[in-house]
């Protein structure tokens, strides 16, 4: 594989993160727009955008297995044109049933993407090196994190219609269109000696683990990051402009901890890292939801960003290490165990602030930060090869 290729299969990991990223990230600015134009309440329109995750997780999963039948040149080319689609009928319809439907079809694209970008990083590098990179990856999600609140409040305060902002979306799918027209993707063939160590891999205990503390984490963050435009609005007073702010940058703050940890993980035992960041976290999330000063807020959302930002990582990275060898499935697993996480996000919290209110979400989101602490300390005595 000639370097040209190696690079511009990488710059389609990155974006293949961004994607889901600003799809993900973006629900909760809108959800209040979206609710107004389809006059329909605010955890109605927060279940609808559970199609969102649905296609993510459906797409994640089955994507294991038709990565091998499919060819991901194939799968990507398709995806952009169902992208196109799914943008058009979401800006030229006003119909409940088609945005339902394009939602979903988005979170197909996105985790197929995803899941595509996951593989090509583990399938080119290995050991520490893949570590890295999957740390780098990652922080795209992060970046559009920080980008996309920005644009949308943007357009939002020009009067603009929520659904132009899948518009920029949808620039981020363009260039991964371009890269992989002009790349060469490996081939999946798997030898009969590969698929022999593959059935004879079993999962330890420690994976287990792994998984549902990726599936909580992931659950935790969204269920807060979610609603924190409408607890910034309802309950501290702010307006749309000040909520995208915190949501940016907190997503800042994640990225710069991300470039930070990737070096500083390297240093330390990953399952002492991990007990450690996710117990800074938890504090400062309870901090965060008991002050209602936004100055203060602003710094600790910072913090939390900035210290919670390796924490899925070193979950995935720790999966990577409990096998002899790195297997791709053992990760995967992982990563739909986490997209688990994505799909319930509104399951559970809209009856959650429907019935209690906002404030009840982010004290779900605490809890949940609170089992991955106790998780964190229990892998203490079951994982392998923590440094």
């Amino acid at each position: 594989m000639t370097r040209t290729n190696r690079i511009s299969l990488i710059w389609i990991s990155f974006f293949s993160y961004a994607l889901t990223g600003a799809l993900i990230v973006v629900t909760g600015l809108i959800m209040g727009n979206v609710s107004e134009y389809f006059e329909i309440s605010l955890s109605y329109t927060s279940n609808i955008f559970t199609f969102l995750n649905a296609g993510i997780l459906i797409s994640i999963f089955l994507n294991a297995w038709l990565m091998e039948i499919i060819p991901l040149k194939k799968q990507i080319i398709v995806g952009f044109f169902l992208m196109v689609l799914s943008i058009y009928v979401l800006i030229f319809t006003h119909n409940l049933i088609f945005f339902s439907f394009s939602i979903f079809m988005l979170g197909i694209i996105s985790g197929i993407t995803m899941s595509i970008g996951t593989f090509l990083i583990t399938h080119l590098y290995t050991g520490n090196k893949r570590a890295s990179l999957l740390l780098l990856t990652d922080s795209f999600f992060s970046m559009s994190g920080m980008f996309i609140p920005v644009c949308t409040t943007f357009l939002l305060k020009k009067n603009f219609q929520w659904y132009w902002v899948y518009t920029l979306i949808g620039i981020i799918y363009l260039f991964i269109f371009l890269l992989t027209i002009y790349s060469k993707f490996p081939n999946l063939n798997s030898t009969n000696q590969e698929k022999k160590i593959k059935q004879k891999e079993k999962y330890s205990t420690s994976i287990f683990l792994l998984s549902l503390s990726a599936l909580c984490y992931i659950l935790g963050q969204l269920g807060f990051i979610s609603w924190i435009p409408e607890f910034s609005i309802k309950l501290i007073g702010t307006n749309i402009v000040d909520a995208g702010k915190l949501v940016s940058n907190f997503w800042m703050a994640y990225m710069f901890g991300m470039w930070c940890f990737s070096g500083i993980l390297k240093f330390f035992d990953l399952q002492k890292m991990m007990f450690f960041l996710t117990g800074i976290s938890c504090v400062l999330m309870y901090l965060f939801i008991k002050n209602t000063n936004y100055e203060y807020l602003k710094w600790i959302i910072i913090l939390l960003g900035f210290f919670s930002s390796a924490i899925y990582t070193l979950i995935i990275t720790l999966g990577s290490l409990q096998t002899k060898k790195t297997s791709p499935k053992v990760i995967n697993f992982i990563l739909t165990s986490g997209t688990i996480g994505t799909l319930l996000t509104f399951i559970i919290t809209s009856p959650i602030v429907s019935q209690f209110g906002i404030k009840a979400a982010l004290i779900t989101a605490n809890i949940l930060y609170l089992i991955v602490f106790i998780l964190s300390f229990v892998l203490g005595f079951f994982t392998k090869h923590r440094k």
